[in-house]
């Protein structure tokens, strides 16, 4: 299973480094680092042809134009072990880049993650999962109340996350508007 995201303008990356290496120090909550690049995921799928997905995304990336997402507050995902996380607003420019990538992602994936289906898709910064739990809630919430999570964000690229080990790495990363790809 790849994702493929936005990642974070250089800012706003350190900014989010910044938060979970406190969340490290503070409470022990590591596990969001196994994606080491504070990103923002679009979709989630299974590509038998990676080639196809590549090729889809480099075109793509030329013919669609930076565009600014902004965030608000904090969020939960409840359960065993909650995923704390930066709410990202949705906007027409937004909703169109997911919509046309899970439409025509869909068409070339044997599985599509079904929380990024555009009707369920709830887009967001993470900034601590898979080691949580309840009790800490609290604790966390309290601690990064004392931040604001009131960000403008440019989004200039696609990105494709692959899980190596225990960790999602950069595959490929493409930039918004221009001809030439960067690895």
């Amino acid at each position: 299973m790849i994702a493929v995201t936005s990642l974070l303008d250089p800012s706003h990356s350190a900014r989010v480094s910044e938060l979970t290496e406190l969340l490290d120090s503070q409470f022990g909550l590591n596990e969001v680092k196994m994606t080491p690049y504070p990103h923002l995921t679009l979709l989630t799928a299974e590509i038998p042809d990676m080639e196809e997905l590549q090729q889809y995304l480099l075109e793509t990336s030329r013919e669609t134009e930076p565009f600014t997402i902004r965030t608000t507050g904090l969020g939960v995902f409840p359960g065993e072990k909650p995923v704390i996380y930066i709410p990202v607003l949705r906007t027409a420019p937004l909703n169109q880049l997911h919509a046309r990538l899970h439409r025509d992602i869909s068409e070339m994936s044997s599985e599509m993650g079904i929380y990024y289906n555009p009707n369920m898709w709830l887009p967001h910064i993470s900034l601590a999962l898979g080691d949580t739990s309840p009790d800490l809630l609290g604790p966390v919430l309290t601690f990064l109340f004392n931040y604001n999570f009131n960000w403008e964000i440019t989004i200039d690229n696609l990105t494709i996350l692959q899980k190596c080990g225990d960790y999602y790495l950069k595959e490929d990363e493409y930039s918004f508007g221009r001809k030439e790809l960067s690895l």
